[in-house]
């Protein structure tokens, strides 16, 4: 078992609040992932997990063992970091196995664990080559290794892939999804990368100037975010934010009048508002389309597109000057200065009130 509790957690330094009041449950053998932009406190929560930064207050319990101030090498945790920190004078089997030689593991076990790991990590052809003569990819499942032979109760990563190019740091994603599947460990990931949250994570922990905003699954951030800066920190291309006016508000439906003019009825909760207050409309990509014109619901001016292929990415300009993101087949795109006609999917879009704060939708549609 490896369940995690973190309570009432906080760190600061020379006076400044990073962490402020963190309260988090992880369970056994789930992947869970801290995400947020630079600066919002998720590799600081996880060296404080590790051991490697001293807590100010609050708990960390450990399948019910608090470790709070416990030596990082007695909490029984494996941290991947995103340096690979390997012995350049080592072979790889000498950088799996040194960790167990220090700890005088007999020679027999280590050598079981290191050939484990190897076969996991698809190294086995590697085992007699130094780091110099791997890629980065290859050095980076080495330093994995090196925290799988130690069977760990958690395995803590560090922004692992930042340093790989893009098309290695989607292969090593689909290796890590597959190794969390195969160890059936409990893993924490941080990161500021949402597509690595998105497609990893069973947990995904959004964090902001060191206080959690939410706790979900991927999708149901994704879908259902608490405010507006889950809104529009998870998404590529982000939720477009419109600025509008409450006209109407009953049980299960409100009309909000956009100040680019375009009036909408949501099927949205918005009985603890009133008439006449001020929210935002969110609306992603894919919940806009643009159809001919007279049919739609909002004429807006073509700024630039970005043509990926399979879609392509329409940047629009509304009559209020906001911006919006409209994804569209892959062989459409308009030229610079066109205007465009759009029409909402309704059912998906998403309401804020004046705090930022998610407008609940009816019950039947909030699962």
């Amino acid at each position: 078992m490896a369940d995690l509790k973190i309570r009432n957690l906080q760190k600061g330094f020379d006076g400044t609040a990073i962490i402020k009041g963190v309260d988090l449950d992880i369970r056994d053998r789930e992947f869970v992932v801290f995400v947020g932009p630079s600066g919002c406190g998720k590799s600081t929560l996880l060296r404080l997990i590790a051991g490697l930064e001293e807590v100010s207050s609050g708990h960390i319990e450990l399948d019910g063992q608090d470790i709070t101030d416990m030596a990082p090498a007695r909490r029984d945790l494996a941290m991947v970091f995103q340096t690979y920190a390997l012995y350049p004078h080592m072979t790889v089997r000498k950088n799996l196995s040194f960790a167990l030689d220090l700890a005088h593991v007999g020679k027999q076990e280590i050598e079981a664990k290191v050939a484990n790991a190897a076969r996991i990590l698809q190294l086995d052809a590697l085992l007699e080559r130094k780091p110099k003569q791997l890629s980065g990819g290859q050095r980076q499942r080495v330093a994995i290794g090196r925290a799988i032979v130690r069977n760990p109760k958690i395995f803590l990563f560090d922004e692992p892939l930042s340093n790989l190019d893009a098309a290695l740091r989607v292969q090593t994603r689909l290796e890590l999804a597959r190794l969390h599947k195969d160890l059936q460990a409990t893993m924490i990931y941080v990161t500021h990368d949402q597509v690595e949250a998105m497609t990893l994570a069973d947990k995904v922990v959004v964090l902001n100037g060191g206080r959690v905003e939410q706790v979900g699954s991927p999708l149901e951030l994704y879908h259902h975010p608490a405010n507006l800066f889950v809104a529009g920190f998870l998404g590529t291309p982000k939720m477009g934010f419109l600025r509008g006016t409450l006209n109407r508000v009953e049980a299960d439906s409100c009309d909000v009048q956009l100040e680019c003019g375009t009036r909408l009825t949501l099927p949205l909760s918005a009985a603890g508002l009133s008439v006449g207050s001020s929210v935002t409309l969110g609306v992603r990509p894919e919940h806009l389309n643009v159809v001919s014109a007279g049919s739609g619901r909002m004429q807006v001016t073509a700024d630039v597109s970005e043509r990926l292929g399979s879609d392509t990415f329409c940047h629009v300009s509304c009559a209020s000057g906001e911006m919006l993101t409209v994804r569209v087949r892959g062989d459409f795109a308009p030229r610079y200065g066109d205007t465009l006609t759009l029409d909402f999917d309704t059912a998906h879009c998403h309401l804020f009130d004046a705090d930022g704060q998610a407008v609940a939708k009816p019950l039947q549609q909030a699962a």
